[in-house]
């Protein structure tokens, strides 16, 4: 045999041995992609579950919360209406209307009669607050400031 040929068809085996090798990591690398995208899919799913769950979970309901019957705030949504709120939530509303622009914590607790120097009795004010800003109620400013969404 020529060993010219020889050589030649050693070098070609050589060629494909390397892009055999190449194409087999690649594909390797695709498939760990593929099933990092499955697994990704799966999360995605189950977190929009419950999430899902906890937005039917948000709606007025009574539940029971150190066997006291407690009212959760729902979100707002244009079926839901403020008469649904706990009549403190409703106060709070109503002091956010009725100031000329946003407002701090401490000026709504003015406006409802709170003793704004207590500390204890301002938090709670600021979380209710907060949570009616979380469920769409109120709008939060950037500066903490409270105003009423359009």
């Amino acid at each position: 045999m020529d060993p010219e040929l020889l050589e030649r068809i050693t070098a070609r085996r050589a060629e494909l041995d390397e892009l055999e090798e190449q194409l087999a990591k690649q594909l390797a690398e695709m498939r760990a992609e593929r099933d990092e995208l499955a697994v990704a899919e799966r999360v995605f799913e189950r977190v929009s579950e419950q999430i899902a769950d906890e937005r039917v979970s948000a709606t007025s309901v009574p539940a029971q919360v150190g066997g006291r019957a407690v009212m959760l705030i729902p979100h707002r949504t244009s079926d839901v209406e403020e008469h649904v709120l706990p009549p403190d939530y409703q106060r709070i509303l109503a002091a956010v209307r009725q100031a000329a622009g946003p407002v701090m914590a401490r000026q709504v607790g003015e406006m409802l009669g709170v003793d704004v120097n207590i500390r204890s009795k301002l938090e709670p004010l600021r979380g209710k607050l907060v949570r009616l800003a979380d469920r769409g109620w109120l709008r939060k400013l950037p500066d903490g400031r409270f105003t009423t969404r359009l």
